[in-house]
């Protein structure tokens, strides 16, 4: 539970129950701590009420409501980070974030993944089942389904990366790397990862990342746009979500080239105008990432090893540990933290 910025508690809550037909009680397996649980951690009033927290999860079908129809106690199952009824238009279209009948994890008497077991909304359209045993070494990698490395690949897909197209990968945390692994994956030939800390840049490239830029701000641009004849790269992903992570999109960007964000903003405002974006031609794309649309696409690559997204984990804590994990990440003492209830 999330009390204050800096103030995150272990506590007993209710356990999970039914209290739908469409619900299931997934035990939770693995989770994680996200970067963007990182942005109350830093801002949350202590007048707020205590939140639950947690959105990627993977876990074992504990029960399931009566009108549940395809899932059964003992499935493995991955979780995506909102919940959908998968049949809706804007499901169909791809846009499970947008369902009309569902929601976000830890919000509306739902309850966060960072525990031991969590009640599933609209569970049949929601949750994809992963045929693997709970000892699976496959676990992180299957859990990153759930958020992290499909928000990279969502990244990637809205700017169109394809083996014609150039890439600059803003941010160097675990969002950042999926998008350089996602990128890859896709055809890029040529990826430039910006960021600044070694341990991390030193994935990137085994990744994918071509070259490695450490400076920024102006510093920054100058050095992209130096590295590709002053011209910059077709697309840009920004993972970061602070104004000077997207002014450096700006800045390296290619005539006609794609921003693609996915980075929480952090912001209100950015320039979107004439001599910014609509003087080149430039298109400017993202958002949150619909991971429900992309997980049977993905998982495959997993499940065989093609890729190994889980990589991105660097720090495993149990339930006790996650205060702890929260600021290990916020003091950038760890990449991202699995949590092992």
């Amino acid at each position: 539970m999330m009390y204050g910025a800096g103030d995150v508690r272990i506590e007993n809550v209710p356990d999970a129950a039914l209290q739908r037909p469409t619900d299931a009680v997934v035990r939770v397996l693995r989770a994680c701590i996200c970067g963007s649980d990182l942005h109350p951690y830093h801002d949350r009033t202590a007048a707020d009420e205590p939140t639950p927290m947690g959105h990627e999860f993977l876990g074992v079908v504990e029960e399931v409501g009566s009108e549940v129809a395809t899932l059964r106690r003992g499935d493995l199952v991955i979780a995506p980070f909102a919940w959908s009824d998968n049949t809706c238009d804007f499901c169909r279209e791809g846009f499970q974030t947008s369902c009309r009948h569902g929601g976000f994890w830890a919000r509306n008497g739902v309850g966060g993944g960072q525990a031991e077991a969590v009640r599933v909304p609209l569970a049949d359209g929601t949750l994809v089942k992963a045929p693997v045993g709970e000892d699976s070494s496959l676990l992180p990698s299957l859990l990153t389904l759930s958020d992290v490395f499909l928000t990279g690949h969502h990244c990637a897909v809205q700017a169109r990366v394809d083996p014609t197209t150039t890439v600059t990968v803003i941010g160097d945390g675990a969002v950042g790397l999926s998008a350089v692994l996602a990128a890859k994956r896709l055809g890029a030939p040529r990826i430039i990862l910006m960021g600044r800390h070694t341990s991390r840049t030193d994935l990137g490239r085994e990744f994918g990342a071509t070259e490695v830029v450490a400076e920024r701000g102006e510093e920054g641009i100058a050095t992209v746009l130096e590295l590709t004849g002053g011209d910059g790269t077709h697309t840009v992903l920004e993972a970061v979500g602070h104004r000077p992570a997207y002014d450096m999109a700006v800045g390296v960007v290619r005539v006609g080239g794609v921003i693609s964000r996915v980075g929480v903003p952090q912001y209100e405002e950015a320039p979107v105008g004439f001599g910014s974006l609509f003087g080149r031609n430039i298109t400017l794309t993202g958002g949150p990432a619909p991971v429900r649309a992309y997980i049977e696409e993905l998982l495959p690559e997993v499940l065989d090893g093609r890729i190994d997204p889980g990589r991105v984990f660097d720090r495993t804590v149990d339930l006790d540990g996650v205060p702890d994990g929260y600021r290990a990440m916020d003091n950038r003492e760890a990449l991202k933290v699995l949590v092992r209830p």
